[in-house]
């Protein structure tokens, strides 16, 4: 590759904004069919430099040059017509139009009474075949799943045979063999010879796909390394800028004697609900993490909601220390100290518009009922508390929640829950979309949570950490529970990769 002209190139890349210099003379370069990866926390200057390159930013310093030209985009329409498409992460797309017309869009094939609708929708089928996607271009894009449509963004991206294809977590919301069928389409468009920025925090995903990592931190591009000649550990520690022991000690702490006896703090008796997940048995104990393994719909989510009270069940009956229980509402769950932080922190978690101070205070608030409100002195002492405790950042409890980082969102939401004072903690998702560095950070205070005594229901799709994290583990599959076992220290990923491709054995 270095022999050949690069298909981006960007150096000295310098943005500022009031107060804060995002950029700092930032590099990356781009060949013709090469994957490359683009790595970092968040605030590392990645989605920064992304908008510099696809013409939502301009640059204060620097040059971007395509194919040897330089190039100052005015523009977002200005970087596309220089070849750049991107396909973000939520996917871009208009789901009140068919998925031929998404495709499509922009560029319809007309005749001369306007749109002629039978040759676009024949050319999206060709465009959609092309990347190995045989769906019906007439039908509602709307109707697809989220691995479609990202297939579908991804072909519209073709029709104006872009060079560069930037992708920007297209996999967060995908399972195993939707990102494999993304793989293959990533695959077939290298061959081409597109050039593809891949950004992930799947760090096996960026070994399995990717040819070459660029590093940043703090708005500086710190490392450029083939994958090959990259450890695991010697990326995180470059995208951190020391080493990383903190997931090593959460491990050993894992290890050490806990609960499990007496009273379970919550148990489930045949918990379950027709349709949606089979009767579960499931017991949780004070200082006890429980993980729930599974792959994308194996029932994982669903019987968190059953738990919570979000869904009701058809089947089996809560047990809160021994005493009866029913949580016909969220309410009720939250009225027993049970504590639900959704793996759509978006959509049912974080209020964008809302400062964190004003997100903290909402599971209190709600507890209190609406005729109490808190008084300002007792939010401050309370949200002080927790911005110190959890280290959220920045500091500043007026900030709105919507400007901070994926992983001080979930921090907020962390406060917001343990100012509840919870007994039980249910967790899904909550490392999803967040950096390395993010990661261990919430990983080692759910530890320290289980470690105070709460009893944690850890649900994640990365089953290392679930392995990391987990005193106990159940594993789903197909929507019903095919194990549960304590987490000994000789578990690994293998065992439960192999537990759910076999059906497992319940225990």
């Amino acid at each position: 590759m270095p022999d050949e002209q690069p298909i981006v190139s960007l150096t000295g890349i310098t943005i500022e904004f009031p107060g804060v210099k995002a950029l700092d003379k930032a590099e990356l370069t781009l060949f013709p069919g090469e994957i490359h990866a683009l790595m970092g926390e968040n605030g590392a200057g990645k989605s920064t430099l992304i908008k510099a390159l696809t013409g939502v930013y301009a640059i204060d310093a620097g040059e971007i040059t395509i194919e040897g030209v330089p190039r100052r985009f005015s523009g977002t329409d200005d970087a596309q017509a220089s070849g750049i498409a991107t396909v973000y992460q939520e996917v871009n797309l208009c789901a009140n139009l068919t998925v031929g017309e998404n495709v499509m869009l922009g560029h319809g094939v007309h005749g001369r009474f306007g749109v002629n609708w039978k040759a676009t929708h024949a050319a999206a089928r060709e465009a959609l075949a092309r990347l190995d996607v045989h769906i019906d271009p007439r039908s509602m894009l709307s109707s697809h799943s989220i691995a479609v449509q990202q297939l579908v963004a991804i072909s519209r991206a073709t029709v104006v045979q872009s060079k560069v294809l930037v992708l920007d977590e297209p996999t967060s919301s995908l399972d195993r063999n939707e990102v494999e069928r993304l793989f293959a389409v990533m695959r077939r468009l290298k061959d081409a010879g597109v050039g593809i920025l891949f950004v992930s925090h799947f760090l096996d995903q960026i070994y399995e796909i990717c040819d070459r990592i660029t590093v940043m931190r703090n708005g500086r591009t710190v490392g450029v390394s083939p994958v090959a000649d990259l450890a695991q550990n010697e990326l995180i520690s470059m995208m951190l800028g020391r080493e990383l022991a903190a997931l090593d000690s959460i491990a050993e702490r894992r290890d050490t004697p806990s609960a499990g006896d007496g009273v379970p703090v919550l148990r489930a008796l045949a918990l379950g609900r027709r349709g949606t997940i089979e009767p579960i048995d499931l017991d949780l104990y004070e200082g006890e993490v429980v993980g729930v393994a599974g792959l994308l719909g194996s029932g994982r989510t669903e019987l968190a909601r059953l738990i919570y009270g979000a869904d009701r069940p058809d089947t089996g009956a809560l047990e809160v220390h021994g005493e009866p229980a029913r949580f016909r509402t969220p309410r009720a769950a939250v009225d027993h100290r049970v504590a639900f932080s959704s793996e759509d922190r978006r959509s049912e978690g974080i209020v964008g518009d809302l400062t964190v101070r004003e997100n903290i205070v909402l599971g209190v608030q709600a507890r209190r009922g609406w005729m109490r409100p808190m008084r300002r002195r007792q939010q401050d002492e309370l949200v002080d508390r927790y911005i110190s405790a959890l280290g959220i950042k920045p500091a500043d409890p007026e900030a709105l929640i919507r400007n901070l980082s994926g992983g001080n969102q979930q921090k907020v939401l962390l406060a917001r829950w343990l100012a509840t004072a919870p007994r039980v903690l249910i967790l899904d998702e909550p490392t999803r979309g967040i950096d390395v560095g993010a990661k261990a950070e919430i990983q080692r205070l759910v530890a320290d949570l289980a470690a105070d005594g709460l009893a944690v229901l850890f649900i994640s799709s990365e089953l290392e950490e679930v392995v990391r994290l987990s005193q106990r583990i159940a594993v789903l599959r197909d929507r019903a529970k095919i194990a549960d076992f304590r987490n000994d220290g000789t578990v690994d990923v293998d065992d439960l990769v192999s537990l759910i491709a076999q059906k497992g054995q319940a225990s």
